[in-house]
């Protein structure tokens, strides 16, 4: 996909110097060279290969938007905003216990446990908190491991990581739930750019991605936390719209933060993001965004239907009366365009503040037509 002479060496300079490195994991698991601490990605031992997996497959190197669009896409399903768009629905679990466990409508998790009831996968990476907020990715077989890990604390997790893991293993049909950044880094990897003799990336079956804006730093984060309460208290977070807060969830009521203080906690490699909704995922999942009160809100979601097994799949929870469908205004998706449209816009005059020249985009192709298009 891209020129080869690529590897570590290219990967520090380029990305974890640079402080554009998104934690998401790509680049640990291929090899014993690289690890995940504390949200970061550590360098342990120097590598001379000159043609890498870990900076080909990572979603902050030169990446082919168009080749990508063209191998995973189908072209009469694409949008210039948020990528193919084979369906667009607001669903939610039917089961209220899943609606209660979940961050918003419990989609997600009704959709990953019945792939791992029907076979469709046989493991399913997903991301759990650890001690003191630390996130990984973990993987689990048995569909009530899934029901357990609903919540988002939106701290970056190494997921990808945990696909290398799992997928060297014995696990034959993968599901990954992932941010933007991790389903790029997967989508990088299905296009196998660099010859193996693994087939790893065959493994992989599903991919649901959740829409993100961001995701914040864990030392910052902590050290905001802190001030106002112990991180053993907190049980979830969630940010409604129109409020310009983020609500944290304790086992003794709610706190707020202000966005001007969670601001300064985010990852610097969230500001050069071009992607809101994971376009390269099969199936795509966010908060509704819906007229009303947010408490009655909050139990949906917007699900972006884009690949033929993502329709399957959608369509398997409808006829087996798992998720509830509810028509979506008509505005609805224009709306979610729209946001998606200036986190493009927006990315892209960070990038090019960054590297002080426009036609310098970092790891977009100015020549790509979407970028072109936003850019223009």
């Amino acid at each position: 996909m891209e020129d080869g002479g690529m590897g570590q060496r290219e990967l520090q300079r380029e990305v974890i110097d640079t402080h554009l490195c998104t934690g998401c994991g790509a680049c640990v698991g291929l090899c014993p060279y690289q690890t995940s601490y504390h949200d970061r990605i550590i360098l342990l031992h120097p590598c001379d290969i000159k043609v890498g997996r870990c900076y080909m497959f990572c979603p902050r190197t030169p990446t082919n938007l168009e080749t990508m669009r063209k191998s995973l896409c189908e072209e009469k399903d694409l949008t210039p905003e948020i990528g193919a768009v084979k369906g667009f629905y607001l669903t939610r679990a039917t089961d209220e216990q899943i609606r209660k466990d979940a961050q918003h409508g419990g989609s997600v998790t009704t959709l990953m446990t019945l792939a791992l009831r029907e076979g469709i996968i046989d493991t399913a990476i997903i991301a759990e908190g650890k001690e003191n907020f630390l996130h990984r990715g973990v993987a689990v077989n048995d569909p009530a491991e899934v029901k357990k890990r609903g919540k988002s604390k939106f701290i970056v997790s190494p997921t990808v990581a945990e696909f290398n893991r799992a997928a060297k293993g014995e696990a034959k049909k993968i599901g990954v739930v992932a941010t933007p950044c991790q389903v790029l880094a997967l989508a990088k990897m299905r296009l196998k750019p660099v010859p193996v003799d693994e087939g790893n990336i065959d493994k992989l079956k599903l991919v649901i991605g959740l829409f993100c804006g961001w995701a914040l730093s864990w030392r910052g984060f902590m050290e905001l936390l802190r001030k106002k309460t112990g991180l053993d208290a907190v049980v979830g977070m969630d940010i409604p719209p129109r409020r310009h807060t983020l609500e944290v969830y304790t086992k003794d009521g709610t706190i707020e933060f202000s966005m001007e203080e969670v601001n300064s906690c985010i990852r610097e490699a969230c500001h050069y993001c071009f992607d809101t909704t994971a376009e390269f995922a099969d199936i795509s999942v966010g908060s509704a965004r819906l007229p009303g009160r947010w408490e009655e809100t909050r139990i949906w979601n917007q699900v972006i239907v884009r690949t033929q097994r993502g329709d399957d799949l959608v369509q398997l929870a409808r006829a087996g009366g798992l998720l509830e469908f509810r028509e979506a205004p008509g505005e609805a998706l224009d709306e979610l365009k729209k946001s998606a449209m200036e986190k493009k816009r927006t990315a892209l005059k960070s990038i090019a503040a960054r590297s002080g020249s426009s036609p310098d985009l970092l790891y977009l192709d100015r020549f790509d037509p979407v970028v072109r298009m936003f850019q223009g």
